[in-house]
């Protein structure tokens, strides 16, 4: 190494049991744009002496070639990896970095400060114990440092350093260091820092960084490597009650059968007892089993798969936990919400929630606020935007096993996906369990839905029509019904046009209220269907994700999607309500087609061209299909 620890050189044997028996931390670096948190890390790995010699070679060439301090050691350039990183000098994706002290082993995440990757910064975060919020001393304290100090607090990360760098460059003025202190402080007050330590620095210079600097005599706090070797690391995991998301069932053979598994928290040993979420079954353990042999008992931070003496049903996804001290479980939540993605997050819109090895279908309500985390003020919002935060209502499609995340990260933090993409858009913590989802339970009734089927001799089952404003949908839809109706079928038409007088007359046409409409008729329609009818559905209904919605709320061929294939060029130009004619000239907003998406189907059962079909011979080739079971060549 470059800098090399005396001990790896005089005894790597003893250097080596050292560092094993050495105190693991986490942390994070943020704040604004250009406050010089590669530049730290890089210090950091620099003055640590974890730097090899083909790097300290390779840094001091790059330094000269695309570096900003005019040929000396360009200190970011350790961190900044990406070649769009080097070229704008600004850091894009959250970079990890380990480096040691004699004292303790750090982990290091560096994360931007562009406001449009805000949700990188989250994802560093996420595991941090401690953090270090950067400020310019020639800037203070701007918008993005007041983003992600809330952020910090928000995440629950109680160790705080805030570094005032570059203070080189305010000739090292005692007078700008207070100011910003006063400042900040008031600040951190209002979003729950209840202590911080405060460090005037140039991450440049190396001053209070490793060792006090004598140009801050008015300074007597530790430098910042001291902070960081000194900082607490939390062991009260293991004081919280037993937690274990299951993620595997390992079964290798007939003889074994085991649940694997990070512990979140708390400790186990054989002959605890145990219960399994959400079943509630419970069971005594018989092993502790690992690679290296069975252990006498499992802590918070360790994978180990547990042997149960009695055989009850687990799956990956569920929670074993203290028999005595179980998590909630429930279906409906309040949580805050950092949403991460250009699309904003569209009330009543299906996602992916995953929080542990669980992942669910989940909805949410319209925000009750988001945050100005400027004025930590709360606004109202019908949406969230890119990198807005806000608090709202979750409804899950199975009940889950958590833990406030105030009180377990792990149970309580989860991720948003977006289900078409695989995007992950969004990322929450759970504060508690609605009221209602835990005294309203399903009534069991004694009639079924087959019976009630049965008892009109067909299949009930949803035929869901889709397609632009003028494509046919309800022409053929009212033909289709007649057509059932003469066979002797029992049927019910919800027309888009027809529902918007009643059930969804408060709807308007914004990509909310759509969203809102679909989801209303998707749960009309299951209604109907457990009433043993055949259900003609003809909507816009424009976005795959809310036609996934109905189609999910149905059992296995209860749903039937047909696209009513016509061109928007043929649309238009049959406009019986004149609709298309106002969207041109910007007389009807948010319309299908014009200023409106239209997601086509890409696995409709039925699809109806009707350039080549008459409405009656497409409602006739539908019935063939409904009838005989197949598809009969539309």
């Amino acid at each position: 190494m470059a800098h090399q620890s005396a001990l790896i050189a005089e005894d790597i044997g003893a250097y080596l049991h050292q560092h094993e028996h050495k105190s693991l931390l986490r942390f994070l670096t943020c704040g604004s744009v250009d406050d010089g948190k590669s530049t730290l890390i890089g210090r950091l790995l620099y003055d640590s002496k974890m730097i090899f010699e083909d790097q300290l070679a390779a840094l001091e060439a790059d330094s000269k070639r695309v570096g900003t301090q005019g040929g000396d050691i360009d200190f970011a350039l350790l961190v900044d990896g990406l070649a769009a990183e080097r070229e704008q000098g600004i850091t894009i994706d959250v970079a990890y970095r380990f480096f040691s002290t004699d004292k303790r082993k750090f982990i290091v995440a560096d994360t931007p400060g562009h406001e449009q990757y805000t949700r990188n910064m989250v994802t560093g975060a996420s595991t941090a114990d401690a953090a270090i919020i950067l400020i310019d001393a020639r800037k203070g304290v701007l918008t993005q440092t007041r983003r992600h100090s809330y952020l910090v607090s928000l995440l629950g990360i109680r160790h705080v350093a805030l570094a005032i760098n570059k203070m080189d460059l305010v000739g090292w003025s005692q007078e700008v260091f207070d100011s910003i202190l006063a400042e900040y402080h008031d600040f951190a007050a209002q979003i729950g820092i209840k202590a911080f330590t405060a460090i005037p620095m140039s991450a440049l210079k190396g001053d209070n960084i490793t060792e006090p600097s004598e140009k801050t005599p008015w300074y007597s706090g530790p430098p910042l490597m001291r902070w960081l070797e000194e900082a607490p690391i939390e062991d009260d995991l293991q004081a919280k009650p037993f937690r274990m998301p299951v993620q595997w069932v390992n079964r290798p053979n007939l003889d074994f059968r085991g649940f694997s598994g990070l512990v979140a928290s708390g400790v186990i040993k054989p002959g605890d007892r145990v219960k399994a979420l959400p079943s509630g079954r419970e069971s005594t353990v018989e092993r502790i089993v690992t690679l290296r042999g069975d252990l006498p008992q499992a802590v918070a931070g360790q994978s180990v798969t547990l042997t149960l003496k009695d055989e009850i049903d687990i799956s990956r996804g569920d929670v074993l936990s203290a028999a005595g001290q179980p998590p909630e479980v429930a279906d409906q939540f309040e949580a805050t919400i950092v949403w991460f993605d250009d699309e904003p997050l569209l009330p009543g819109r299906p996602y992916l929630l995953k929080l542990g090895t669980r992942t669910v279908s989940a909805q949410v309500a319209e925000p009750k606020h988001k945050v100005n985390v400027n004025t930590l003020e709360k606004l109202a919002a019908t949406r969230l935007e890119l990198n807005e935060i806000g608090v709202a209502n979750l409804s899950l499609s199975a009940p889950i096993a958590f833990d406030p995340y105030a009180e377990n990260k792990d149970l309580g933090g989860f991720i948003l996906i977006d289900r078409m993409s695989n995007r992950t858009v969004g990322a929450g913590m759970l504060h508690f369990a609605l009221r209602r989802s835990q005294n309203i339970h399903w009534q069991a009734t004694d009639i079924s839905k087959a019976a009630r089927a049965a008892a009109k001799g067909q299949k009930a089952r949803v035929v869901w029509f889709t397609g632009l404003s003028g494509s046919g949908k309800s022409t053929i839809a009212n033909l289709l019904e007649k057509r059932l109706a003469a066979e002797g079928r029992h049927t019910y038409l919800l027309d888009g046009d027809n529902v918007r007088h009643g059930l969804n007359r408060d709807l308007g046409f914004t990509d909310e209220d759509r969203v809102e409409n679909i989801r209303r008729v998707a749960e009309v329609s299951k209604l109907m269907v457990d009433a043993g009818l055949i259900v003609l559905v003809s909507f816009i209904s424009p976005f795959r994700a809310e036609r996934r919605l109905a189609r999910e709320l149905l059992g296995e061929g209860e749903f039937v999607e047909v696209f009513v294939d016509t061109p928007l060029a043929e649309a238009e130009k049959r406009d019986v309500k004149g609709l298309y004619a106002k969207a041109r000239k910007g007389e009807l907003k948010n319309f299908t087609g014009i200023d409106s998406p239209y997601e086509a189907p890409e696995n409709a059962e039925i699809r109806i061209d009707t350039t080549q079909l008459t409405a009656e011979q497409a409602a006739e080739a539908i019935f063939g299909w409904l009838e005989a079971g197949f598809d009969p060549g539309i």
